[in-house]
């Protein structure tokens, strides 16, 4: 896959982001900022979590999204039993009484790790150093996984028995938390009516995995002006309770978010300039981004959640 320039390049993404939506809408109905979400992630070679009750579709729309770019798709139920060997794989011995490696569901290019916070913080690192270093280690020996590689974990916001949430520290590791709502009237009626009958919907595929590796590329060579990267820093700056913060966080926040934000708010930034047709970001694709990249970054304190301030609110509240 040849490109003359960044241009060209730049104009190809664009049309695969838009042949892609096209793609997964004949299969998942509605969740188009869902969709642009996790597309922008997996173009910055980001991994994203996907917050939503039951029923909505999480499953089938990363599915559809992995069969849409011609990758290798994985899927990891979590349960409270699941050993960290379960994941990653172990060493077993063969016929020979010989040591081999058999890899875990973890070696993919795209990894569903279903309902990741009812599994214990033993195995929920496991996930998180491959997400992390994009490799694994068995019995002292470095296993790299395939590339492209991502992780898209989903959450059941509701149900919250029997779970071990994840710490801020292993949160920070997902470039977005996307929160999927309830589809409007007309999209669940067209819902029922594309589920509750005998034709199924065939996706194509759009683009290889070597092509997203270059479009990944792409997204970090894209130029961008120094006031649209002191914007993001300063609404970085703005979460964070204390003198260097804003007094909307001050009074609202416990903790806020760290430095990994604002590289995400750029990279974001440069992606979603590109899939809209513009060649360098500017403030207004900072702000298309700053609510799953903030959402699990910062912490209410106990006044916003007794006056029931929600994170988005918030997030409004300090790019106003």
């Amino acid at each position: 896959m040849n490109f003359k320039n960044d241009v060209e390049a730049a104009d190809a993404l664009a049309r695969s982001f838009k042949s892609l939506t096209n793609e997964i809408a004949k299969v998942v109905v509605g969740q188009d900022d869902v969709v642009r979400l996790v597309l922008t992630s997996i173009f910055c070679q980001g991994h994203s979590l996907l917050v939503g009750v039951p029923g909505l579709a999480k499953t089938l729309l990363v599915h559809t999204i992995a069969t849409s770019l011609d990758l290798q798709f994985k899927r990891i139920q979590f349960t409270p039993d699941l050993m960290p060997s379960d994941i990653v794989g172990a060493e077993t011995m063969d016929k020979e009484r010989n040591f081999q490696f058999v890899k875990g569901p973890i070696f993919a290019n795209v990894v569903l790790a279903d309902e990741i916070n009812r599994t214990p913080p033993k195995t929920q690192a496991a996930l998180l150093e491959s997400m992390q270093e994009y490799a694994v280690t068995i019995a002292g020996v470095n296993y790299s996984l395939p590339r492209p590689f991502f992780v898209l974990a989903t959450q059941n916001p509701i149900e919250q028995e029997g779970t071990y949430p994840l710490p801020e520290a292993q949160l920070d590791r997902f470039m977005f938390n996307i929160q999927l709502d309830y589809p409007s009237y007309q999209q669940e009626v067209a819902i029922v009516k594309n589920t509750t009958n005998d034709v199924a919907q065939s996706v194509n595929k759009i683009i290889s995995g070597e092509e997203i590796v270059v479009f990944q590329h792409l997204v970090r060579r894209v130029p961008i002006a120094d006031n649209v990267v002191e914007y993001a820093v300063k609404l970085s700056q703005s979460t964070r309770p204390g003198k260097n913060g804003s007094p909307i966080a001050t009074e609202l926040l416990e903790w806020g978010a760290g430095p990994r934000a604002s590289q995400f708010l750029v990279l974001g930034a440069k992606c979603n300039a590109l899939i809209n047709g513009k060649y360098s970001p500017d403030i207004e694709d900072v702000q298309a981004v700053a609510k799953p990249v903030f959402r699990h970054r910062i912490v209410r304190n106990f006044k916003a959640e007794a006056d029931g301030v929600t994170v988005d609110e918030i997030i409004d509240r300090l790019m106003k």
